[in-house]
Formats: C-alpha cells, structure tokens, sequence
C-alpha cells in the first residue's frame, strides 16, 4: 500500500513537473514568436521609412541584403514561436523535434553572425571609411554603389566626408574633379534663384564654408549619433533572443523526452 501510494505519489509529480516544462515552454516561445513579429517590424520600416534611411539602404547591396535577412530571421522567428506554442500545448512528438531541430540552426546562425561580426569590428572604425573615402569615392558617378551610397549619407545627414570636407584632399574625387574642392553632395540644399536663403552651389563646389554642410565630425559621428541606440537595443535584444532560444530548446527536449 505504502509503494503504491508513492508511486502514484511519484507519478503526479512528474505529471506536474511535465505540466509546469510544457507551459514554461509555452511562454518562452510566445516570446520568440513576439522577438519574431519585432524583427519583422524592423525590416518593414526600414524598407518604407520616409526619413531617407531606405535611399541609404538601397544604394548599399550589403545593407539591402541585410534588411531581407532580418526580414527572413523575423518570418523565421515568427513561424517557429508558433509551432512551439502548438507543440507544447498539443503535446505533439514530431512538432517538437522539427521545432528543436529549426530552432537549433537558427541559434548556430546568429552565433556564427556574432562572432563575424565582432572579428570584423576593424572594418567599422572612421580611419577604416575615411582611407575607402579617398580610394572610391567619386562624387557624380551614382551607378557606382560606393559613391551612391556616400551621397546618400552626405544628403540624408546634411554633413561632408567622414570626418570633415578635407577628407576630399588627395582623393580619387579630386583627381576626377580637380576643380572642385567638395562633391555637390556636401553643399548646402537652398531655395530658388533670387530668394534671400538661396545658396549658390559654385561657391560651395570652390569651397566657401558658408555654402556646405560643415556639421562637427563630419559623417561618421552623426551615422552612428543617430543609430547608437538602436545598435545598443539590437544588441541586447540579440543577447534576449539568444537566451531564450536556449531556454527553449532545453524545454522543447525535456517535454519531447517526458511525452509518453
């Protein structure tokens, strides 16, 4: 009698410690299912933000690739949070392991995309575009996707060269346009010809201050003034997004395991 009421004892312990993984599990997928939505939001901004942040990214194939990869981790994200909330719920064998298994490739992926990106760090320091500056820029060609891009940035930021006009000094650009001392880019946007605040663009082109973007620190500092907190948000969230995948594959392989 004593054995029987341990074992039955034993046995509703493991039936509530099964329940208390299933739903445990529950909520960490609602939680990749709402990372997911998040990422997915992300990408559809990016790609119709009216702000000139989409002009940045489609003059850059690196970044544009990069907006549909978020786009594809969030569908991704979004789709596996939902087959681990059934999975848990329904107690379905063959749900759980293709979402253990999907979900353990996407964890490896962005692990993989970390470490690439903290070994490749250099490559996004000012000497680092001000030295690419000065080799490719060339200041009218926009089918080239390197000037295109910088012209974008020079326009949307209202700045000149990385860190001020001078980086144009002994530039591909100035071999190309010897008379000019700064790209049309750098100049300042006015009115029509004849109103008070119209701004000759030959006196910018020969390098009168008073007719360029002269913003301190050049373009390199107001890029990253204006994305330092979402690099500071995206990597937290990373480092959320991460840990409760873990957490998730732990409890999806528990709930697989304790499944009768």
């Amino acid at each position: 009698m004593g054995l029987g009421e341990a074992s039955a004892r034993g046995t509703a312990m493991d039936r509530d410690c099964l329940s208390c993984i299933k739903y445990l599990m529950f909520v960490f997928n609602f939680l990749i299912f709402l990372g997911g939505s998040f990422l997915l939001g992300v990408g559809v901004w990016v790609l119709v933000d009216p702000t000139g942040f989409k002009e940045i990214v489609a003059a850059n194939p690196l970044l544009f690739t990069g907006v549909y990869i978020i786009l594809a981790m969030g569908g991704m994200l979004f789709l596996l949070g939902f087959l681990g909330c059934c999975g848990a719920i329904r107690e379905n064998k063959c749900l759980l392991m293709f979402f253990f298994m999907l979900i353990l490739v996407i964890f490896l992926a962005e692990l993989a995309a970390a470490i690439l990106a903290f070994i490749f760090r250099e490559h996004l320091t000012r000497e680092y575009f001000t030295k690419e500056l000065k080799r490719h820029y060339q200041g009218y060609n926009n089918t080239d996707v390197f000037t295109g891009t910088w012209n974008a940035i020079m326009n949307t930021f209202d700045c000149c060269g990385v860190n001020s006009p001078v980086d144009f000094e002994e530039s591909l650009f100035r071999l190309i346009n010897p008379n000019e001392m700064v790209p049309a880019a750098c100049c300042r946007r006015g009115s029509h010809p004849g109103d008070s605040a119209y701004i000759p663009q030959e006196e910018c082109l020969m390098g009168n201050m008073l007719f360029r973007n002269n913003k301190v620190l050049g373009c390199y500092s107001a890029v990253v003034d204006y994305f330092e907190l979402y690099i500071y948000v995206a990597g937290a969230l990373a480092i959320v997004v991460l840990t409760i995948e873990l957490f998730a594959m732990v409890f999806a392989m528990c709930l697989f395991r304790g499944i009768q």
